[in-house]
């Protein structure tokens, strides 16, 4: 009797021991729907001279509880999270100004949340009949990166950019070791993504920008990029 009990609490042990803790289903990515992708939003009600409530709406995630709809806006970089337990959203914003928004799926607890594609919109303002370009997005270098010049000392700098009015005309390249604040060159605006090569040293560390101008002598900046070469 006693090698019986012996052997099925081992029996057990064993069992218990081969279990794996089960780990709820993640969230999958929702679908953005409304406002578009790169486009003036025109269907904001205005509340004030200065401010819209926008309608944002989105595809229903499997296995999503909730939702978070992360808005950025784009000049300063600034970023607003707002909760919801459906797939729209009304949320009031500053007119005539550029924003990027995303959707976080939220699930159940111990899951990992997914986020959708990034979506960038102007908010329509009052008389506005022309908007600045969406502010570059800065590819390569990535700021804080350490890279190999090639053996002619050249890097080269990436980056993309659109304008809901399509009439970006330019870019201004800035380049320096200290703020980005030396004007380099510029280059005219032929497709989205843009590429440059440049000379520089090694063993130091440059900070870059990007302003693009349109037509009409609006202007947007990326933001600073600092990057070091070996």
């Amino acid at each position: 009797m006693k090698k019986t009990i012996v052997f099925i609490g081992g029996l057990l042990m064993l069992l218990s021991g081969c279990a794996k803790e089960v780990r709820p289903v993640d969230p999958q990515a929702a679908t953005l729907l409304s406002p578009t992708n790169d486009e003036t939003c025109l269907d904001g009600s205005s509340i004030n001279d200065t401010q819209s409530n926008l309608d944002f709406s989105w595809s229903a995630a499997t296995n999503a509880l909730s939702y978070e709809v992360v808005i950025t806006h784009l000049l300063t970089q600034t970023t607003q999270t707002f909760a919801s337990t459906t797939n729209k959203k009304t949320i009031t914003l500053t007119k005539a100004e550029p924003y990027s928004w995303l959707v976080r799926s939220i699930g159940e607890e111990g899951s990992v949340p997914s986020e959708s594609v990034q979506w960038k919109f102007y908010l329509a303002g009052d008389a506005v009949v022309n908007y600045a370009p969406f502010p570059s997005e800065l590819i390569s270098p990535p700021s804080g990166a350490n890279i190999n010049p090639d053996i002619n000392h050249l890097v080269i700098l990436n980056w993309t950019a659109s304008d809901v009015d399509g009439d970006l005309l330019k870019f201004e390249v800035y380049l320096d070791k200290s703020s980005a604040t030396t004007l380099i060159t510029e280059v005219e605006y032929r497709e989205k993504e843009t590429s440059l090569e440049v000379e520089v040293a090694n063993n130091t560390t440059y900070y870059w920008k990007i302003i693009a101008v349109d037509a009409n002598g609006n202007q947007s900046s990326s933001g600073v990029y600092a990057f070091r070469t070996n």
